[in-house]
């Protein structure tokens, strides 16, 4: 099996976590199911979302829950494809959000989100990796110990930032966040399957900017 990249900030950020039996566990997991089967996304993208910015940098955490599962669709950020694959349909009606929200044309984007990640923008999965063709494959191979571990980590350590919870599975997160200290933004999940219950209309994007404006940060270009 490949290694699997981390860079140096984060490393050191998250040192106390990879002496853990759990951090022992999802190394075996990957290992053990690496030798007959395809994991997405590749190994040298499964730390992406982190190795794009530093910890001290996260201004806006959005959680998703695992990977995109087909053919070249995931590469290590959450809800993001790379250039010249079709938008899933999640993507689709995040994209729709933004231009109702903030103007910014749905048709001029690039489903590649890289430009929110060296902002600041932590674009976690929940679930760092699944089999090809899939879904939730990994959910119980530990990667949820690891990533409540981040985001714990993140709202105790670092200053104000915003957290961005979509859907009943990332609202499950809430109780890790220190509310009294960050903005945390709630909705529907933009999945065509709920969008429609409060997705739109949510205004997650200005309504980020504008706290983060208040507390002397510059604002995320969407």
């Amino acid at each position: 099996m490949q290694s699997i990249v981390l860079r140096r900030e984060w490393a050191e950020f998250l040192r106390d976590f990879f002496s853990t039996p759990e951090w022992k566990q999802i190394g075996s997991f990957l290992r053990h199911i690496s030798k007959n089967q395809v994991i997405v996304p590749p190994h040298s993208l499964i730390f992406n979302a982190f190795n794009l910015t530093i910890p001290d940098k996260v201004r806006v955490i959005i959680l998703g829950q695992d990977p995109y599962h087909g053919q070249g669709q995931a590469h290590g950020l959450a809800f993001s494809v790379p250039n010249g694959i079709p938008f899933p349909p999640s993507l689709v009606n995040i994209f729709k959000e933004i231009e109702n929200d903030i103007g910014t044309p749905a048709h001029e984007r690039s489903g590649d989100l890289t430009p929110w990640a060296l902002q600041g923008v932590l674009l976690l999965n929940t679930i760092l990796t699944v089999t090809l063709h899939s879904p939730t494959s990994h959910s119980e191979s530990g990667w949820e110990t690891f990533t409540d571990y981040v985001i714990k980590k993140l709202s105790s350590h670092n200053k104000e930032m915003v957290f961005m919870l979509w859907g009943n599975y990332a609202q499950k997160k809430t109780k890790l966040i220190d509310s009294n200290k960050h903005l945390i933004l709630t909705s529907p999940h933009p999945s065509p399957l709920s969008a429609h219950k409060g997705w739109f209309g949510s205004a997650h994007f200005s309504k980020s900017n504008k706290w983060l404006i208040s507390k002397g940060y510059p604002p995320i270009k969407w």
